[in-house]
């Protein structure tokens, strides 16, 4: 898609206007946080333990301490009593279960990469030499990695004081919600029962820029720049864990280059950093290196899911049962528990259900942490849903699209409660997939498949469905009361008009990515009236943006974007009071559009330009109206927002190598009204990209000791542009209802919907072999492996006289994985 070109009177919204950013960013003009040395900055680096689970018998620190540049080598019993525990934000059961989260190890390591000592030193490679000095005696102890394993009594403990590795149990059940009935009971009256287990595979978020974090102590406030989505919660963070007053803390997120809720935390370098400014009262830098991002940054994912499906004959599903195993890692962080409870309210998708139940237990093991990656739970419950649809379609001998069609909520439906009690505003599933099916050719690639498997051509065809809604938005704070949360939903935005007529927008929501400057621009130029090339968006500084909850589940312009409207819309209705003084006339005999105040029904008017001067000048207000437009206001969504779509993925799988080849991907979304065209189709790609990801390339494996053996991109395998097919995309627009824009997000919705369409293509294509599942992500070796188990087992029962078998893909859940 291109840029359009611009007509002055020409709305902004929905308008492909180039993004104001990059002039900047693509000419190197950026703000990385590590670009970034006040005069005196020391440099710190971080000791991680190699080792997944042992005591620290002892850390001798002598031979760092003298060597050539060091300012300082400290150590977990150094800080004991001043590091706390790092936070989490959700606790999502009463009697939840939760370790002390050091930032800094004092006693014992829990997985490999766990920061055990760390250097302040006057550059970044002394810091780095004086870590191999250091020597720690470990005492090693039973490694628990299996999610399995370690929920079951008896096995080996993490954290030997809560006696458990069972972090929570969370249930949701429609008959005690009053949303529905007894899904045992539609287990049992089933003519027809679909059981299936999947494994989501755990993820590492690869955003583009490292972490990093820089400390000043040396003003009036400790001043934190960091790679963060979150800037006003790490705030709040820092002062709620090192009792540091939180006024005498400004947390400021510059240029940040990627997070996919990689940075959507409170990081312990963070607190190490300013823990190791505080002590030498100058400025101190912490950046990583790709596999300290890798080891010891979160990662994402990591499920053990088990899904019953009761349905009629004719495909009609009645029930839903769903029993997760959630891999929290060795310690809780921000979101940790929640993230596979958001996934509880997602798994009925866009299907009609009349019963079900969801469990979920959350599990510590010693591996690194797991927390929020792009969708946060609704991947999961999208990928889960939508491949047993299709398991549905096979045991019915049923077209997947048709079984599909039966059960969704048709348009005239709308608003819809759902099983897992939400209000679905609007949609139209129909509309999106009729266009996606005529795009794609669906019954011509159907009529292909068929002739492929009647002439045993080498390389099978398979066809992939999957037709998703999210909730995004994040979202109602009465909502997230109800679930736990530590915080709320709402959102923050100030519009200020100055003298010259020139705007600026400040908003609460903190960009990585986003495209936050070019949207809001939009958006406050055609409620103000205000040239686009006049509003400068000011963002990520608790300073110049005081309130806010920042960015992260595809809340910013359904929840920021508002707050800035309504603060616009404060502006007009102040502005009009001080023109229609000017103009000495009625506020009520005054229209407004196009930036200028006209009184009805005649040639007088004035521009809120004019206006704003006036503010200024304050030489003749109407009493009680302050000299200046500005104006904000706090949003808190009523509802999420809810986007859907059809994304349909035609694969070729070689029979013989087990190689896939994504041939032709077509999706077509409905996220609402859209603000700017070129903003959505770039995060649409780019979730994509990080769906088809997960579904065939990418997966963190640990060895039976623990130790990531992934820690590096030439181990984890990250595709590249020449890995990933050509999309063809296209919209829907049925409007939100729950805010004044109609808009819904987009920016998780190509990584919720791309997996499971990938996989059920992959399956769909090698079905007919007796393949029932391949495990993600679907290698070429899993491919094979899962083809030559089938054909196997094929022979096996027909030398028995059984009939043709199917294979788990994988021979079960190793904690560790191949390729």
């Amino acid at each position: 898609m291109t840029a359009t070109p611009v007509s002055p009177s020409e709305p902004e919204l929905g308008r492909a206007r180039k993004r104001k950013e990059d002039a900047r960013l693509v000419t190197g003009r950026t703000r990385w946080t590590d670009n970034m040395s006040p005069p005196g900055t020391v440099h710190l680096a971080v000791l991680r333990s190699p080792v997944a689970h042992a005591r620290i018998s002892s850390i001798d620190t002598s031979e760092a301490r003298r060597m050539s540049g060091v300012h300082a080598v400290v150590t977990g019993a150094d800080i004991a009593q001043r590091q706390g525990s790092l936070p989490c934000a959700w606790p999502v059961t009463e009697d939840m279960k939760a370790p002390d989260a050091p930032s800094m190890a004092v006693d014992s390591v829990n997985f490999a990469g766990e920061a055990v000592a760390m250097v302040a030193a006057r550059s970044a490679a002394e810091a780095r030499d004086a870590l191999d000095a250091i020597d720690v005696d470990y005492e090693d102890l039973d490694v628990v990695l299996d999610i399995e394993s370690a929920a079951r009594d008896g096995s080996p403990l993490v954290h030997e004081e809560l006696g458990t590795n069972r972090n929570a149990t969370w249930t949701f059940d429609s008959v005690e919600a009053g949303t529905g009935g007894d899904v045992e009971q539609a287990l049992r009256d089933a003519e027809v029962r679909v059981d299936r287990t999947f494994r989501q595979q755990r993820l590492i978020p690869a955003f583009m820029e490292p972490r990093s974090v820089l400390v000043d102590p040396t003003g009036e406030q400790y001043t934190v720049w960091s790679a963060t989505q979150v800037p006003h919660i790490l705030r709040t963070m820092i002062a709620m864990t090192l009792g540091t007053p939180e006024h005498k803390v400004r947390v400021i997120a510059p240029d940040v280059g990627g997070g996919f809720g990689g940075k959507l935390q409170v990081t312990p370098e963070e607190m190490l950093t300013f823990l190791m400014a505080e002590q030498l009262g100058r400025p101190v830098k912490w950046t990583e290196s790709r596999s300290e991002t890798m080891i010891s940054g979160h990662h994402g994912r990591d499920q053990v899911q088990r899904l019953s499906l009761a349905a009629r004959a004719d495909g009609t599903v009645t029930g839903l049962k769903v029993d997760l195993l959630a891999d929290m890692g060795a310690y809780l962080r921000l979101v940790s528990p929640g993230v596979p409870i958001l996934g509880a309210l997602m798994f009925n998708s866009i299907y009609k259900f009349d019963a079900y139940r969801f469990t979920c237990t959350n599990v510590f093991t010693n591996k690194t942490p797991t927390d929020a990656y792009r969708g946060a739970g609704r991947p999961e419950a999208t990928f889960a849903i939508e491949r047993m649809m299709d398991e549905l379609a096979a045991e019915l001998d049923m077209d997947p699209m048709e079984v599909r069609r039966r059960n969704w909520i048709s348009h005239e439906e709308f608003p819809f409660d759902t099983i897992a009690g939400l209000t679905y505003d609007s949609g139209n599933y129909e509309a999106a997939t009729d266009r996606a099916m005529e795009m794609f050719g669906y019954q011509q690639l159907r009529d292909e498949q068929v002739q492929r498997r009647q002439r045993g051509d080498t390389v099978q065809l398979g066809i992939g469905i999957s037709t998703f809604t999210e909730m995004c938005g994040l979202a109602p704070s009465r909502v997230l009361g109800s679930l736990s949360y530590g915080a709320g939903g709402w959102e923050h935005s100030q519009v200020r008009v100055l003298p010259t007529g020139k705007v600026e927008v400040v908003t609460g929501t903190s960009p990585h990515g986003q495209s936050h400057v070019t949207a809001w621009s939009q958006i406050v130029s055609d409620r103000l009236g205000v040239p686009f090339e006049d509003i400068e968006v000011l963002h990520g500084d608790t300073q110049s943006s005081p309130r806010g909850l920042d960015t992260y589940g595809s809340r910013s312009l359904a929840v920021g974007g508002i707050a800035a409207v309504q603060a616009s819309d404060k502006v007009v209705d102040k502005a009009g009071k001080i023109a229609a003084h000017m103009l000495e006339c009625s506020e009520q005999d005054l229209d407004f559009a196009e930036g200028r105040f006209a009184v009805r029904g005649t040639d007088k008017g004035v521009g809120i330009t004019d206006v704003a001067l006036a503010a200024f000048t304050a030489h003749d207000l109407p009493e009680g109206v302050e000299p200046n437009l500005d104006a904000e206001a706090s949003y808190d969504p009523e509802n999420f927002s809810f986007p859907h779509g059809t994304h349909l993925c035609a694969a070729e799988v070689d029979t013989e190598t087990g190689g896939v080849r994504i041939r032709s991907y077509v999706c077509v979304d409905d996220v609402g009204s859209v603000v700017n065209p070129l903003i959505v189709e770039g995060q649409v790609h780019g979730g994509l990209a990080q769906g088809i990801a997960q579904a065939l390339y990418e997966e963190a494996i640990h060895d039976e000791d623990g130790t990531l053996t992934t820690a590096t991109f030439a181990d984890y395998l990250v595709p590249s542009t020449m890995d990933l097919p050509e999309f063809r995309t296209d919209r829907t627009e049925t409007e939100a209802t729950s805010n004044p824009l109609g808009v819904k997000g987009v920016g998780e919705a190509g990584t919720i919907a791309s997996t499971p369409a990938v996989v059920n293509a992959v399956v769909d294509a090698i079905r007919h072999y007796g393949v029932t599942d391949v495990r993600m992500p679907c290698s070429p070796q899993r491919v094979w492996r899962a083809l030559s188990e089938a054909r196997s087992s094929s022979a096996t029962e027909a030398e028995s006289g059984g009939g043709l078998g199917s294979s788990d893909s994988d021979g079960g859940f190793a904690t560790g994985g191949d390729r």
